[in-house]
C-alpha cells in the first residue's frame, strides 16, 4: 500500500480536485483505490455522494489520527489518496506521517509559493525523520493554458529544495463541471486534453513509488 496525501494549507489551490481526479485515474488504471477526505469542510465526501453509483469509496478521517486510522481502514488497496484539510497544522502533521508520497498543489503566483512555506517546512521535518523515505513534490495547479511558469515562480519553487513535477493542472472549466455531478475528467473527456494531464500527473507519481 502506497499513501499519497494532497496537501496544501491555503484554499482554492485546487487540492480536492486533484486528490478526486488522482484517485480515480489510479483506479482507472487497475488498482483498488481508497480516498481518504480528511478536510472537516467534506468537500471531497460531498462530490462522491453527487454520483449514485460512485466507483470510488471515500472516507472521512478529519482527525489528527490519519497516519493510525489510514493503517486500519485501508489494508487491502494499493493506493490511498488524502484529501488534506487547509488551515489545520495538526491534520496536516497527521497525514503526512502517513504518506509516502506529499503532493503539493500550488498556483503560479508568488502569493501562493509563499503561502506553502509552513507546509514545506513540516514535510522536510518527516524527509529528515524518515531518512529521506518520505517524497515530496510541487505540482503546478490551475495553470492558465498557454503560458510558461514564470521565471521568479519557478526560482520561488525551487528554494524550498523539493522537485516540482513535469505534470501541471491547467484551469479549466472542465473540472467543476464534472465535479458538480461527482465524476471526473477522465470519464466525461476521456481523449481530452485534462484526462491527459491527470493521467501524465498518475503515471509520474507512480514512477516515483517504485
Amino acid at each position: 500500500m502506497k499513501v499519497i496525501a494532497v496537501l496544501n494549507q491555503k484554499g482554492g489551490s485546487g487540492k480536492t480536485t486533484i486528490a478526486t481526479h488522482l484517485a480515480r485515474a489510479l483506479q482507472l488504471d487497475g488498482a483498488d483505490v481508497l480516498l481518504v477526505d480528511s478536510d472537516p469542510q467534506g468537500s471531497a465526501r460531498d462530490w462522491a455522494a453527487v454520483r449514485e453509483d460512485q466507483p470510488l469509496t471515500v472516507v472521512g478521517i478529519d482527525r489528527p489520527t490519519i497516519d493510525r486510522d489510514v493503517k486500519n481502514v485501508a489494508r487491502k488497496v494499493d493506493y490511498v489518496v488524502i484529501d488534506g484539510a487547509p488551515q489545520a497544522a495538526d491534520l496536516a502533521v497527521s497525514a503526512i506521517k502517513a504518506a509516502d508520497f506529499v503532493l503539493i498543489p500550488v498556483q503560479p503566483s508568488p502569493y501562493d509559493i509563499w503561502a506553502t512555506s509552513d507546509l514545506v517546512e513540516l514535510v522536510k521535518q518527516r524527509i529528515e525523520v524518515t531518512d529521506g523515505k518520505l517524497q515530496a513534490a510541487f505540482v503546478v495547479s490551475r495553470a492558465i493554458k498557454g503560458t510558461r511558469i514564470g521565471g521568479e515562480v519557478a526560482e520561488a519553487l525551487a528554494g524550498y529544495g523539493l522537485p516540482i513535477l513535469e505534470a501541471r493542472i491547467t484551469q479549466r472549466v472542465s473540472y467543476p463541471g464534472t465535479a458538480a455531478v461527482g465524476t471526473t475528467v477522465l470519464e466525461a473527456e476521456p481523449e481530452g486534453d485534462a484526462a491527459a494531464e491527470i493521467r501524465n500527473l498518475a503515471s509520474e507519481i507512480k514512477q516515483k513509488l517504485i
